[in-house]
């Protein structure tokens, strides 16, 4: 048995066929170069069908290991069912930037213009109807937390807790072997956590944590503290204020940097006061920390750690464990291929 795993990300689409062990046996990686709406949702549609119908080889050495191309056979029943490298294709899992709603089949992905309420669901399906091959989708805070459960650093985990950080925040929670998704398909949301009680507007449109801790908020507090206090030594004044990057920030605090270390330091307090408040409120196993910021954060673990004991529930602080994600930029294609097999982890 195989199924197919489909990663869309703000800038990229990632397809991969993977064995119900999770092997890869094929795997293609697509920019999304600009294309918006219906643009996007037919770029999915034609990656799966090229595989479906061998209209093209997905890149890798995987797939020509397998024998690459996906056929039609056709059942004892005369019914028709899709195959690659000799396995049935029974499934389709796909990982969306933003809120899947599960009632209405539609996705709201903020960083894709035109997908407000995009029926990706139906779709897809139309392309895969004649082939009975079910779909699921799910929005990418659960896909890498399935991921890292199946293939990863939650392996074996019931309770754990993917905290992506990357330009935004947002966190996967396994609760009992089950991934939680709340009332309105919404939770993990975690950048909206509020970790300060001074309500700014700018909090709105993402949340303190995220304003404050992610990527992009690492950036943009490096930016205003060099304007605030234009009388500040910093090396991050080499460059122009608009050209400075997260991996600028953390590299200057490394070295000593005082406007550098003073920005990282006020985002590992935003990390270790909620991770405080996940680790209180779920009693996870584990905290697995991904994203682009970890990466060069991830040697920061202990800081986040030795923070977050200060305000846990101590007794759940003793039981859970921080580490970093073992699957990388994969672990949304890969808890996407775990969405397609069906979920069920525990």
């Amino acid at each position: 048995m195989a199924v197919f795993g489909v990663d869309l990300g703000g800038t990229k689409l990632a397809v991969a066929v993977f064995r119900e062990s999770g092997e890869i046996l094929d795997r293609k990686v697509t920019p999304l170069a600009g294309r918006s709406g219906r643009d996007v949702g037919a770029l999915i549609v034609k990656e799966i069908a090229e595989l479906m119908d061998g209209g093209g080889q997905a890149g890798g050495n995987a797939g020509s290991q397998a024998g690459g191309r996906c056929r039609k056979d056709a059942g004892a029943s005369n019914a028709t069912f899709a195959t690659f490298g000799g396995e049935q294709v029974t499934g389709i899992g796909i990982s969306v930037p933003g809120i899947y709603r599960a009632a209405r089949g539609t996705v709201w992905a903020p960083n894709i213009p035109g997908w407000d309420d995009y029926p990706l669901l139906d779709e897809v399906s139309r392309t895969v109807a004649d082939n009975g091959i079910r779909v699921r989708i799910d929005s990418d805070r659960a896909c890498y937390i399935l991921g890292e459960a199946w293939l990863g650093a939650a392996s074996g985990c019931s309770n754990a807790i993917f905290l992506a950080v990357g330009t935004g925040i947002g966190a996967g929670v396994l609760c009992d072997g089950r991934v939680i998704r709340g009332h309105g398909d919404i939770a993990g949301a975690v950048g909206w956590m509020s970790l300060n009680p001074d309500y700014r507007e700018e909090y709105a449109s993402c949340g303190y944590f995220e304003y404050h801790a992610s990527g992009a908020g690492i950036v943009k507090s490096a930016r205003d503290l060099l304007e605030m206090e234009p009388g500040m030594q910093s090396v991050l004044r080499s460059k122009k204020v608009s050209e400075i990057s997260t991996q600028d920030v953390f590299e200057a605090s490394e070295a000593g940097d005082p406007a550098a270390a003073r920005v990282i330091g006020d985002a590992l307090r935003c990390w270790g006061m909620a991770v405080a408040n996940l680790v209180s409120t779920f009693n996870p196993e584990k905290i697995i920390f991904g994203g682009g910021v970890f990466g060069p954060a991830a040697n920061y673990l202990d800081d986040i750690a030795a923070e977050a004991q200060k305000w846990a529930q101590p007794i759940s602080m003793q039981q859970v464990r921080l580490e970093k994600s073992q699957l990388g930029g994969d672990a949304g294609l890969i808890g996407a291929g775990k969405l397609g097999l069906g979920e069920k982890l525990a």
